[in-house]
């Protein structure tokens, strides 16, 4: 296939367009430390071709700003063994099959001795690319000098350049989760009206379990952005993003969970009630009403959580409010005809019951208040170990609160007598 240059040139300003992207940001700050690194080596290195430079910076730059700063070390320790191995190799015997092997296991006999947690494969990566640039002993050390310029450019690249924020791709992973359990209640809730197959409500279970596996990568695009405001100097008020987003999925989650359990729930009454409809149909009607409001309710929430506008978060605020009205109504009038039901035919009433108990859990997790209260009490939590694991850090900012009081109340004055 032939590349165009004007189709290339567009495609190239398209992606510095998405310049605000994390993806887009990441990759730039990855090019320019790693080229930065190189330039600086070859100045300084009596190489002709640093690499090791480069590729250190490469190592060395993370995501995020915590994740540097809390791997950094680590991580330049293991790219100096492995070097430090390969200098030793190079100079002994060189580069052949039976020498790769020994460098491989002596690599991650000695990331394990130095403590390099979850990069001991890193330190048999360093050695196999400086063997394989190294044959000469006299310039081994030369790739040591590499190294510390590789890490020293990258992390001051982190340090001066903060990493993106990846909190906007964590909100949209969790809206997403929200929208598929949207998805599936109103599914449910259509089979639930009518005559239910038994294989129809037992995938409609399989996909409920297959929600856990969602909820594994949203929490992992979560961590990402947890860790993307911690010590990041564009961020403020990174504790409560922080806080929010994980009760907000913590409380999709259980949601997930109860949705699984209704799930069963109902495959167990298309068992029993096979081949007649699970409901009657006023009361089939009513569930699939509720669990459509309540599929609204869901969406709206994760709107909530991801929203740091404050107008906005408002406006989410009270659309979630009126839907959670509108299905608690719901509810109540579905409990007063399964009550009916149970009264002319008492049969199913374990599972009857069963399945106004799942509602009602979450309902009560969606709630306005519940969350107010979670959240204050996982803000307590967070703050509390805080100060238990810095407490240096806690006096440090409380005396800093002390010196800007003065300021702020000297200008509060002036202002008042102007």
């Amino acid at each position: 296939m032939r590349v165009v240059p004007g189709e290339w040139t567009a495609s190239a300003v398209r992606f510095v367009g998405r310049h605000r992207e994390p993806v887009v940001v990441q990759t730039l700050r990855s090019a320019a430390a790693a080229t930065i690194a190189y330039v600086v080596a070859l100045r300084v290195s009596p190489e002709s071709a640093p690499l090791t430079a480069p590729l250190t910076a490469l190592l060395v730059v993370q995501v995020t700003l915590y994740a540097t700063i809390k791997t950094g070390i680590r991580r330049v320790n293991s790219v100096v063994a492995g070097v430090v191995i390969a200098i030793g190799f190079s100079v002994l015997m060189g580069l052949t099959w039976w020498s790769l092997g020994l460098i491989i296991l002596a690599s991650l006999v000695v990331g394990h001795l130095v403590r390099v947690s979850e990069f001991v494969p890193e330190v048999a990566i360093s050695a196999m690319l400086v063997l394989g640039v190294t044959r000469v002993g006299d310039t081994a050390w030369a790739r040591v000098l590499e190294t510390v310029i590789g890490a020293v450019v990258g992390l001051t690249f982190n340090l001066l350049l903060a990493p993106p924020v990846w909190v906007e791709a964590a909100g949209e992973s969790i809206e997403d989760l929200a929208r598929r359990v949207r998805q599936l209640m109103l599914r449910m809730g259509e089979e639930a009206a009518g005559r239910t197959p038994v294989d129809h409500a037992t995938a409609r279970l399989h996909e409920a379990r297959r929600l856990d596996h969602d909820i594994v990568e949203v929490d992992a695009a979560l961590q990402q952005a947890e860790d993307s405001l911690r010590l990041n100097p564009r961020v403020r008020e990174g504790l409560l993003h922080r806080v929010v987003l994980r009760t907000g999925l913590d409380t999709l989650e259980i949601c997930t969970v109860v949705l699984r359990v209704l799930a069963r729930s109902l495959t167990d009454l298309a068992k029993e009630r096979e081949p007649e409809p699970l409901f009657a149909p006023e009361t089939g009607a009513a569930l699939e009403r509720l669990l459509s409001e309540i599929a609204d309710a869901v969406v709206s929430f994760a709107v909530l959580v991801t929203t740091d506008v404050s107008v906005s978060a408002e406006s989410a605020e009270t659309r979630l409010a009126t839907e959670l009205r509108a299905a608690t109504a719901t509810r109540d009038k579905l409990a007063q005809l399964l009550l009916a039901e149970i009264q002319q035919d008492a049969a199913q009433w374990q599972l009857h019951g069963a399945v106004l108990t799942e509602v009602n859990r979450i309902l009560d997790e969606l709630d306005t208040e519940h969350r107010s209260r979670r959240l204050l009490e996982e803000l307590d939590r967070c703050t509390r170990e805080e100060r238990e694991r810095m407490p240096r850090l806690t006096r440090l900012r409380k005396h800093l609160k002390r010196v800007r009081v003065p300021g702020r109340n000297r200008k509060a004055v002036s202002r008042r007598s102007m």
